[in-house]
């Protein structure tokens, strides 16, 4: 029986799993759209109002799930709308199907209307080629099939991305008689294993440090390591730090956590990854933010400590930093062969010689904890994030997932909001674009329809999507959007006044009056049809304001003022980012960068006489 492309299409989507699609149509995909009506190839389409947002949707449900969907978008404008979020997941690692159509093949380059054609035919494929591991023309009807399990192939096969498959509009309504493949005769069967005797070279390091550290990247939980690594940290006695996307592969109140690393990161996590003699990283890329730009003694001291990586990805060992060790493998099955190859007594020996190493970590999390409480116990409105997400932790479960925008509501749920469960909390780690957290949130309720998901985004960030409470409401997804709102990009504005000693463009302000700017959000959501939309008055009343939105079931909104404060109002600056000072910049900050240049390790700089720079970034 032949099959139009469109049909082939989404017969493959249903045979490999995908429960529904998010799409924006047009004229360039409709044909393709039109296909998923028929049984057969019927897959759900949840309608978007931006193509960036099908894209983050699909992000965040792989994150959730470890199940890749497809977004589908229009030719030209409608498919570049989606390049933000391709390279959002393309820097995560995250699995997801970008579908766009195409001029048809006949008037390929002859300028048909939201063409490219300049220098290439078709040229829209140059676009998409750096933010995705691959990506495909589908000339052929014939090739459908092909294409298709080749397109699941490259997502899910060592360190998942994101695939374009680009299908020109003839091609859409064009026939074939092959058949769908069946994915499980084109996938590899399991996941590879470390070499045998560099997991011996790591059991014995690991076996003889004295201060010993694990490192969590997100890897760790693409690979569902998290009861590996618990019981590995629980063996040996090892305390575990995390990057953005770490967070989560050990509950955050085990007994080994020693919080967030990097900039920025937690007095604890700096201080044990830093001082580490042995430290062993599982899928961590080492980027500026969470290494704190490579300088050394800040995050990290390699040399100095001696690095077992492992990751998937060959192409990450020793990237950043020389590895003593460079395993390539799965991370789940890696901490598991290492754990086999190390005897009861070895282990108990290894766990009783580090009691006062674990000593030194309940100090420094009773010394952090007395630093954050000012941020973490104002009582005033507007008051911080660091108070609004403790009492966002009071009422949510420990299993419901908040999914965070970037700037300072980024950083401060990273530093400073425990995460229990691995895929809980979900995150732009490395591209860090505004406009992802609230698509975000909906694609982690769709994936998870019985766990409560809160959106925590600023205002700016909230500006940047908000046409998608629309999608929230048409489709009555029960998303809670928690707006930390202090008027601004603050965490740019803050920037600028500390490198440079003012700001510019990054205060929303009413330049008739002089004063803040805010748009009236409980208004504006009520006017997409939430019912639910707050605006609390007092402290006191965040976490019932939450707690009455999570039991809306239904979209809510509770917006938060926050202070502008500097000192108090997000999270605590910890560790070090390496950005050039203008000119005009005040000395000291000039004379930091200078000193941390050159004691940046990334390029094999001799750095055995830089002075070590302590977390809280005092030379010591």
């Amino acid at each position: 029986m032949k099959l139009t492309v469109g049909h082939v299409i989404g017969k493959a989507l249903k045979a490999y799993g995908v429960p529904y699609i998010t799409a924006l149509p047009g004229h360039g995909n409709w044909n393709l759209l039109d296909a998923f009506n028929d049984a057969g190839s019927d897959v759900p389409v949840v309608q978007v109002m931006h193509e960036q947002a099908a894209v983050h949707i699909a992000d965040a449900h792989y994150r959730v799930t470890g199940q890749p969907i497809a977004a589908c978008t229009s030719i030209g404008p409608g498919a570049a709308n989606a390049v933000m979020g391709l390279a959002n997941a393309y820097c995560d690692s995250t699995a997801l199907l970008l579908l766009s159509g195409s001029a048809s093949t006949h008037m390929r380059g002859h300028g048909v209307m939201q063409e490219l054609d300049r220098e290439n035919v078709p040229d829209f494929l140059q676009v998409t080629r750096s933010v995705t591991k691959r990506n495909f023309d589908l000339f052929r009807p014939d090739h459908a099939p092909f294409v298709m399990h080749r397109a699941f192939n490259a997502m899910l096969t060592g360190r998942p991305g994101p695939v374009h498959v680009e299908v020109p509009l003839d091609v859409q309504t064009a026939t074939t008689d092959i058949d769908v493949a069946d994915l499980a005769q084109r996938l590899p069967v399991g996941q590879p294993r470390g070499d045998a005797r560099a997991i011996e070279a790591a059991i014995a390091l690991l076996l003889s440090a004295e201060r010993p550290c694990i490192a969590v990247g997100g890897g760790a939980i693409t690979s569902n390591a998290s009861a590996a690594l618990k019981t590995l940290v629980e063996r040996l006695g090892i305390p575990v730090v995390f990057t953005w996307n770490g967070k989560g592969a050990l509950p955050e109140d085990h007994p080994m956590n020693a919080g967030t690393v990097g900039w920025p990161g937690s007095l604890t996590g700096n201080t044990f990854a830093s001082q580490a003699d042995v430290i062993m990283t599982l899928g961590c890329r080492f980027t500026d933010w969470s290494a704190s730009s490579w300088r050394k003694g800040v995050s990290f001291s390699i040399p100095g400590s001696r690095l077992i990586q492992v990751d998937i990805d060959p192409r990450e060992i020793g990237k950043n930093y020389p590895a003593e060790v460079g395993i390539v493998g799965d991370i789940r099955l890696v901490l598991e062969d290492i754990a086999a190859g190390i005897s009861a007594p070895q282990a108990a020996a290894a766990l009783a010689r580090r009691e006062p190493y674990h000593d030194e970590l309940r100090r420094l999390w009773t010394e952090w904890d007395a630093i954050q409480a000012p941020r973490r116990e104002h009582d005033r409105i507007p008051t911080t994030m660091l108070r609004t997400l403790r009492e966002l932790r009071k009422v949510l479960p420990r299993h419901g997932i908040v999914t965070v925008g970037s700037g300072h509501p980024q950083s401060s749920t990273k530093q400073d909001f425990p995460i229990y469960e691995p895929r809980t909390h979900i995150t732009p780690g490395s591209y860090s674009p505004m406009g992802f957290a609230l698509p975000a949130a909906i694609g982690a309720k769709l994936a998870r329809r019985d766990t409560p998901v809160v959106c925590i985004i600023g205002d700016g960030d909230f500006m940047m999507c908000v046409q998608e409470l629309a999608t929230c409401v048409a489709y009555n997804i029960p998303v809670v959007f928690l707006v930390l709102n202090n008027a601004g990009y603050i965490s740019i504005r803050d920037g600028q006044n500390a490198l440079m000693g003012r700001n510019i463009a990054s205060e929303f302000t009413d330049r008739r009056t002089g004063q803040p700017y805010s748009a009236d959000f409980p208004a504006l959501a009520k006017s997409f049809g939430l019912e639910v939309a707050v605006r609390v008055q007092r402290v006191d009343d965040i976490g019932p304001a939450i707690q009455r939105a999570l039991d809306a079931k239904a979209p809510a909104l509770v917006e938060v003022p926050i202070t502008r404060d500097v000192g108090i109002a997000a999270s605590n600056v910890v560790g070090w980012w390496d950005f050039p000072p203008v000119p005009g910049a005040p000395e000291g900050v000039r004379t930091d960068y200078e000193s941390g240049l050159q004691a940046e390790q990334h390029e094999g700089r001799d750095t055995s006489q830089v002075r070590i720079v302590k977390a809280s970034g005092a030379v010591g």
